[in-house]
């Protein structure tokens, strides 16, 4: 099942794609998707529904971030071994955790804002993991019982706010608009091996990023499970997973970053594309 949520900036409705990828509205069984319209038993009484039912959405209305009211945005630094050497960084001996401000987050069309003072503004295409079954001190082996979906994310990243301004790497994750989230949340059921998917970007037609989240240091269990030690998982909680190589601070023989007026397309084999414009912040 592809879950959604379509309409204008802070108006969003549920949806869900059929069979012809159209989209059909979700309103009358669920609010929106997100929180405890993700638990286990909620995906399954949607499994249930006959989708050619519901009431089809005319037209191309804008696809938002396919989860709604994030209550956190946990992201993973790092876990790809290539991408890691690229960056002249040393393999990470546990999870490298850091966070997007959930204000960041934007649908998987929205355009992607150049922060003022913006030099290095990056690219990152990553698998987003869905919490759907929360908890804490989570055992690996069962750890994928608590995933609801995945996604598409792109990580945007500004890398010196990130690695050359003092403190953590958050403020140059979390800008606005660094979180285009969707266009689909595919329900884990739907995808066989998360640990067997292509991931691909490119900026004005280039491809940069072409990787397979095979290459994962760390899995989405031992994420999951490792998250689990320091903070509650909660129904909507998004882990995003890392990047492979082929990001702008790693291009030789000098990096590339990114300028307003560029295009971004990515996607994620099973789980759809999204395509964004840089606009000046």
């Amino acid at each position: 099942m592809k879950l959604l949520r379509y309409g204008e900036v802070g108006q969003e409705r549920p949806g869900v794609l059929d069979l012809q990828g159209r989209i059909r509205d979700l309103s009358r069984h669920i609010a929106d998707v997100g929180g405890t319209a993700l638990l286990p038993g909620s995906i399954a009484a949607l499994q249930r529904l006959d989708i050619d039912s519901l009431p089809l959405v005319e037209g191309q209305p804008r696809i938002g971030a396919c989860v709604g009211g994030i209550g956190k945005f946990i992201c993973i630094g790092l876990n790809y071994a290539d991408h890691a050497a690229e960056t002249g960084a040393a393999i990470p001996g546990e999870p490298v955790v850091f966070n997007k401000w959930t204000s960041a987050v934007v649908g998987p069309n929205d355009d992607v804002e150049i922060p003022r003072d913006s030099q290095k503004t990056d690219w990152e295409v990553e698998l987003g993991v869905v919490i759907g079954k929360g908890g804490r001190y989570i055992a690996e082996q069962d750890a994928m019982q608590h995933v609801a979906g995945y996604c598409v994310i792109n990580d945007v990243s500004e890398r010196e706010f990130q690695i050359e301004r003092g403190g953590t790497w958050d403020k140059g994750k979390g800008c606005d608009t660094f979180g285009p989230t969707g266009p689909w949340l595919v329900t884990a059921d739907e995808i066989a091996d998360p640990h067997r998917l292509n991931l691909w970007l490119e900026v004005d037609g280039k491809r940069y990023q072409d990787g397979n989240t095979s290459t994962m240091i760390f899995t989405i269990p031992h994420i999951i499970s490792y998250l689990s030690r320091f903070m509650s998982l909660q129904p909507g909680d998004v882990i995003s997973t890392g990047t492979p190589p082929g990001v702008g601070m790693g291009q030789k023989p000098q990096p590339i970053y990114l300028k307003a007026g560029q295009v971004m397309r990515l996607g994620i084999e099973g789980l759809g594309e999204q395509q964004q414009q840089t606009v000046q912040a």
